[in-house]
């Protein structure tokens, strides 16, 4: 069915792009068929998601509408709760389904990209939660309706996920899109107040972090490249953009095979004020304290001290201790055509910056 339905690819799998500029030939009218072609569509949607609400349904139906006008079989799933999302994407993939729409937060998307990891059925996403940090990445806005009426020119790539493995009593292995945090920010996230957070949103985990100003940090040793370092915080990522409002990883994209790895030294809150003042504007090297590694594998043996929180793609996934791997080639994803032009530049420029 894959061939038939993207015959003009010359990708011998069908119709994955595989971010190589060789393979990168076909022009946006070709993506835009292939994509339309996929007419059995599932959006699976999460109706506690940030924006979801009344208001959030109706935009949501017009989404669909959008899609259905464009040749879509279009049906809305709404998920059942935590945890169900994957299941229902694993379900619908089973009865046939072309393409998988995720609507609501990265928590939400997370799940439904592990039901879709490892099939060759496309993940395109419809951003509709609190911080829309994966939407906001790739640039596809803040608007439902704006991102189906521009599904059309996304193109549908093969990516590399990350893997968490926690080795404790929980033995639980979580795959994420976008980045795992350790220490600081994770205790934020397993703290937070569910109804702080639907009340306030982004805001709410400003609160839980300034919270935390004048308390002593639990710091955990990290091995990676070759390095091993004590740190209160460590962020493993695939993306750029944090929280929707920052990047702290400045040197990577979904596109890549290998992590950035930001590691931030210090058990004193008030230090990681000064680190902050820094992420803000963006630089970040040579900063006493912050190691910024490029690696495809990190271990985190454990903290001796108190229990040390994970979170991936925003929501609580363990704790220490736990390692963190790429897993290749393991989903294809929609992305927009102009945030894989931008990444092949930078990378470019990068590089030519490393020979110099």
């Amino acid at each position: 069915m894959i061939a038939q339905r993207f015959p003009q690819l010359p990708d011998p799998r069908g119709y994955i792009f595989r971010h190589r500029r060789s393979h990168y030939s076909l022009n946006l009218d070709d993506w835009g068929d292939a994509i339309a072609a996929a007419r059995k569509t599932i959006i699976i949607y999460n109706p506690f998601a940030g924006k979801m609400g009344d208001k959030g349904l109706k935009r949501l139906s017009a989404a669909a509408e959008i899609l259905r006008e464009a040749g879509h079989d279009t049906w809305l799933v709404p998920t059942q709760g935590p945890g169900t999302a994957g299941a229902i994407a694993r379900r619908s993939i089973a009865d046939g389904a072309e393409l998988i729409l995720a609507a609501g937060g990265d928590g939400t998307i997370n799940e439904i990209a592990e039901g879709v990891a490892f099939s060759d059925v496309p993940l395109g996403i419809l951003p509709a939660g609190t911080a829309n940090v994966l939407a906001s990445e790739m640039g596809l806005g803040s608007s439902i309706e704006r991102a189906a009426a521009s599904l059309h020119e996304c193109v549908p790539t093969r990516i590399s996920i990350g893997r968490l493995q926690c080795v404790n009593d929980s033995e639980r292995t979580r795959l994420f899109l976008l980045m795992a945090g350790i220490g600081l920010d994770a205790r934020i996230v397993y703290n937070m107040s569910l109804p702080l957070k639907a009340r306030f949103g982004k805001l709410a985990y400003w609160v839980g972090g300034f919270s935390l100003v004048g308390r002593d940090l639990d710091e955990f040793e990290v091995l990676v490249d070759g390095h091993r370092v004590n740190c209160a915080f460590a962020l493993i990522s695939k993306v750029r953009n944090y929280g929707g409002d920052l990047e702290i990883a400045q040197r990577v994209s979904l596109l890549d095979d290998r992590f950035e790895v930001v590691l931030f030294e210090g058990r004193s809150s008030f230090r990681f004020l000064t680190y902050l003042a820094r992420v803000a504007v963006r630089k970040l090297a040579g900063v006493p304290g912050i190691s910024v590694i490029r690696a495809a594998g990190v271990c985190m043996p454990g903290a001796t001290g108190p229990r040390v929180y994970i979170q991936v793609d925003g929501e609580y996934a363990g704790h220490l201790p736990a390692s963190v791997e790429i897993v290749p080639d393991a989903l294809t994803l929609l992305i927009p055509e102009a945030y894989i032009r931008k990444s092949w530049d930078r990378q470019t420029g990068d590089r030519s910056q490393e020979s110099e």
